[in-house]
């Protein structure tokens, strides 16, 4: 049981798209990711997905209309709905997810993005 630093955490990695696991929590797994630009139209069939946007914008796309989530606010995507995380104006966002630690990265689509493993910091 220590205190985690997020800002700190978030300061141990660059790369974007790459997830980095920073606690569990019985079958859920916190994640930190830096994102930028566009990443890949996936769902997870049997797994909510929470982002919470700790700094910048990011547009959750849904193939129905756009989400817009800004700085401090979060959007739960339900099991099965396909979804499109990106961002803007080639701006990085910095988000926090939750999800299961079942939760393929990209969900029913195999792409150069996916990672498979997610290195703890």
């Amino acid at each position: 049981m220590n205190t985690i630093n997020i800002k700190e955490k978030f300061s141990k990695f660059s790369k974007n798209w790459h997830p980095h696991q920073i606690a569990v929590v019985d079958d859920m797994q916190v994640l930190l990711a830096k994102i930028k630009g566009e990443f890949v139209w996936h769902k997870h069939e049997d797994e909510d997905e929470l982002f919470q946007v700790m700094k910048g914008t990011l547009f959750m796309q849904f193939r129905d209309r756009t989400e817009v989530v800004n700085e401090g606010e979060m959007i739960v995507v339900p099991k099965g709905v396909e979804h499109n995380p990106t961002t803007k104006d080639g701006k990085e966002v910095h988000v926090l997810l939750f999800e299961k630690l079942s939760t393929a990265h990209t969900g029913n689509v195999k792409h150069e993005k996916t990672q498979t493993y997610y290195p703890e910091i």
